[in-house]
């Protein structure tokens, strides 16, 4: 018990060193949140672990389906939980700013979730394919799958590039690849089938029809929020538009009861018309009033005003 609680102090400490280097202000608001849920579960699980981890047993046989829920946000231990945060610390403030904070924690929730849901499958599959209920009973826990989905992302939107995995380049189009067969190479303790669940969620979103599914699944649900990776809505760019027709045509209605309804090209159109009509019939009426609002000339004031002492 010593030894662990010294191990978990080593962990957040290094966790928190990490994060003091990077500033909190630098770290956009879903990505500190999820980085703050993950840490707060550690130290006050929802579950014990081993009934927030997922497998086919106990999520699909025996229909505990909230372990789809608590297994992305449980971690084994401290370092576990240090390597993934660290890890999902740089990809969150890179996609968030790209994606926009509202967009990013869609894609984070579906992608937990689905995670799952896939490497349930998968371990269904093999465990058919086998006939080895190893396979079923296997429990994996940890925000891995989510990380190496997020991998995929990035290199989707940033593309090029090369990653250097245990020293030696890669190109990152490949790197999700080399980095799932050298951990489990030399970590056996990690799942392999969730860190293969991730890449897969990540591809389905990439290159696949997840991400326009999420997006029709948003539009019905009238969730106007998650519409635009640019941070600017639908529904807010239509409420704008809406409130300034509004607000014009408040303003048309007001200025009509001082214009008789003419625009300024039809009031200045009547003004030379009345004008014209005065000078060439030598007419003593002044004619129709001017609609209010309308100012004469200077030249034209001298003018009325000599007709009127003429007459």
């Amino acid at each position: 018990m010593r030894r662990r609680e010294r191990s978990s102090q080593l962990g957040l400490l290094l966790l928190a060193s990490q994060l003091y280097h990077v500033g909190l202000n630098n770290i956009p608001p879903v990505t500190l949140a999820v980085l703050g849920l993950n840490v707060y579960l550690f130290l006050f699980p929802a579950a014990p672990l081993m009934q927030a981890c997922v497998s086919v047993q106990q999520a699909y046989r025996l229909k505990d389906w909230r372990r789809l829920l608590l297994s992305p946000l449980h971690h084994a231990d401290d370092m576990h939980l240090y390597f993934n945060m660290v890890s999902f610390l740089m990809k969150g403030i890179r996609l968030e700013r790209r994606l926009g904070s509202v967009w990013f924690s869609y894609v984070l929730s579906v992608f937990a979730l689905l995670i799952g849901v896939v490497y349930v499958g998968l371990e269904a599959a093999l465990t058919e394919l086998t006939q080895d209920e190893s396979y079923s009973k296997a429990c994996a826990v940890g925000f891995s799958g989510v990380i190496f989905a997020l991998k995929v992302l990035s290199n989707h939107y940033y593309p090029g590039g090369v990653t250097y995995v245990m020293g030696f380049p890669v190109s990152n189009r490949y790197a999700s690849w080399v980095e799932l067969v050298l951990i489990h190479i030399t970590a056996p303790g990690t799942s392999l089938i969730g860190h293969l669940s991730g890449i897969l969620v990540g591809l389905l979103y990439t290159a696949g029809p997840l991400k326009k599914v999420m997006k029709t699944c948003a539009a019905w649900m009238s969730s106007s929020a998650f519409t635009s990776s640019s941070g600017y809505t639908s529904s807010g760019y239509s409420g704008t538009n809406g409130g300034y027709s509004s607000r014009s045509h408040d303003y048309t209605t007001r200025d009509s009861s001082y214009t008789g309804g003419l625009t300024e090209e039809e009031q200045l159109a009547a003004a030379i018309r009345n004008s014209l009509n005065d000078r060439g019939h030598h007419s003593h009426r002044e004619g129709p009033p001017l609609p209010y609002g309308f100012r004469l000339s200077e030249e034209e004031l001298r003018w009325r005003r000599l007709r009127r002492l003429d007459s």
